[in-house]
């Protein structure tokens, strides 16, 4: 999910956090990155241990829970659960919030009115928000599993899947394994030189260089001389130019490393990290049939307490409860109310805060300070599976500088034939504002002309696409939360603390942001907190 590129277009510009991440990770290592990332607020280990036990829930006590997210269903779920009488107002007419798949059939609208008609055919979607769920965040997949949504395989490294960079290799793209075995072999044969030449004399001894050696020839694939060279070793990490058969043309032909020079100058090694951060590391799962099935297995659950198409306009709350106005998100001006004793209210910040809202300073200024990350995604239908047909690429990633960042492979059907859907762009930062400043057809345009530099065959198999600017999304107004370290330390206290009647929950509310754990664990606190003051203890 952290993904980045490097460059928008030809214009020069500043390093990006995740670039910085990445040179943290090349140089320091995958530990570091991590510490990091969380350091950044971007990578956390789950604190899931469990749903809180809410006994004892005053009777005829009335909870109104406003968006029907993964955070909000969450809630509703867990305090219906536990004996309180609830409500929930969502303004789309669809259960998930980001936890969404777009189908074939599927219609949206944009802030600015662009719609979209979504024709891909049956089986096939985009996975607009969320698309991967860590083995470790328990808390999501729990609810898979009390919810009965299937899950299977999310490959996120392919060793033949692509590195590219325009100004690296005449713009040919190289396979991941490629640069992964020539980059650590290089460096491998440059720390076993260093040692055998006596340079780490004074740091380790006699004993551990020998086992030092030992270890960077199986790491590095060395030879037998502990150089990094064209041979069996490293042509069984990178690949071999003729792979092994049988009969009379059975012999394989090794391949040729790339210099160290060019590895290093290509930056391709910058992308091979990605898999180490902890988010990333296997096994990740989906759910089977996309994202969404999660959000609408929740939807059959609380069928009865949901009320979609309900647009908030105000939230007030007294010493006795909370009334709610909503309108029909298709009729603006109707004008409807909902009350309730308490509230528990996921809407993201980047909406909440432009609605009048009667809460602490310390709770307003805290929804007023945190900006939202801009995402963008395209999928894009081909004819065939070209990817795997003809280049042998199953599920994974393919990482590039070009504003399309990176193309996600889908990781299911694999051999089934016939056409498949690409994540064609998945961007953040600059390259995001520019995508999300065209219109939804010219974002597509622009994938299919960057990806068809990688993947040729593009523009003869693509039939259709469709693209969501994140900033567009007339219910979020951005991807997620972007804290930083020192907005959390001034704001984050006051932003999760109960308000009156009133507490918040959602991605934006944990240490997780952009994460479907987030916005579970979030729930979960603030329920916790809410009942023990609806039974008369400190929240």
């Amino acid at each position: 999910m952290h993904e980045g590129s490097s460059r928008a277009g030809d214009a020069p510009r500043s390093t990006r956090r995740r670039d910085l991440l990445r040179m943290i990770g090349a140089t320091a290592g995958g530990a570091a990155m991590y510490q990091a990332m969380t350091s950044l607020g971007l990578a956390t280990e789950s604190p899931f241990r469990g749903t809180p036990p809410l006994h004892g829930a005053p009777r005829g006590a009335s909870v109104l829970v406003l968006g029907a997210g993964i955070a909000g269903m969450v809630a509703a779920y867990e305090l219906r659960q536990a004996g309180y009488q609830v409500q929930v107002l969502e303004y789309n007419r669809r259960p998930g919030g980001r936890n969404w798949s777009l189908r074939g059939g599927d219609r949206f609208t944009e802030l600015g009115g662009f719609t979209q008609h979504c024709q891909f055919d049956d089986g096939l979607y985009l996975n607009p928000g969320p698309w991967r769920l860590p083995y470790h965040h328990h808390g999501i997949l729990s609810y898979c599993k009390k919810l009965r949504v299937a899950l299977e395989p999310f490959v996120q490294v392919n060793h033949n899947a692509y590195l590219h960079s325009a100004d690296a290799f005449g713009g040919k793209p190289r396979r991941y394994r490629e640069i992964n075995a020539d980059y650590r072999g290089h460096v491998a044969e440059l720390l076993a030189k260093s040692t055998q030449q006596g340079q780490l004399d004074q740091d380790v001894s006699k004993e551990d260089q020998e086992r030092l050696l030992e270890s960077l020839r199986e790491w590095g694939a060395l030879d037998k001389h502990f150089a990094y060279a064209r041979g069996e070793a490293s042509s069984n990490r990178r690949g071999w130019t003729r792979d092994a058969g049988g009969g009379l043309s059975a012999k394989p032909s090794p391949s040729t490393p790339l210099e160290l020079k060019d590895v290093l100058g290509s930056r391709l090694w910058q992308h091979l990290m990605d898999g180490e951060i902890y988010e990333f590391q296997t096994t990740l799962f989906q759910p089977v049939g996309g994202m969404g099935r999660i959000g609408e297995a929740f939807g059959r659950e609380l069928k009865s307490v949901i009320r979609y198409g309900a647009r908030v306009t105000a939230i007030q709350q007294d010493d006795h409860g909370v009334t709610v106005a909503y309108e029909d998100a298709d009729t603006p001006g109707s004008a409807h109310t909902a009350n309730a004793q308490w509230c528990v209210c996921t809407i993201p910040l980047s909406i909440l805060g432009q609605l009048p809202l009667n809460v602490s300073p310390a709770m307003a200024e805290a929804i007023a300070a945190v900006p939202y990350a801009a995402s963008v995604k395209v999928g894009l239908q081909f004819k065939r599976r070209f990817w795997e047909e003809d280049e042998q690429i199953y599920g994974g990633l393919t990482y590039t500088d070009l504003p399309i960042a990176n193309i996600g492979y889908p990781s299911t059907g694999f051999h089934s034939g016939g056409k498949g859907v690409l994540l064609g762009a998945y961007m953040w930062g600059p390259d995001a504002y520019a995508f999300t400043a065209m219109a939804p057809e010219e974002r597509v345009r622009k994938a299919v002309e960057y990806g068809s530099r990688i993947h040729p065959q593009y523009r003869q198999e693509f039939e259709n696409g469709i693209s969501v600017g994140w900033h567009r999304s007339p219910f979020t107004m951005g991807c997620f939360g972007a804290w930083s370290d020192e907005m959390r330390e001034r704001h984050y206290d006051n932003l999760c603390r109960m308000d009156g009647r009133i507490v918040l929950a959602g991605e934006h509310a944990s240490y997780l942001p952009a994460w479907q754990e987030g916005a579970v664990t979030s729930a979960l606190d603030a329920i916790e907190r809410l009942h023990r003051r609806a039974t008369g203890g400190v929240a």
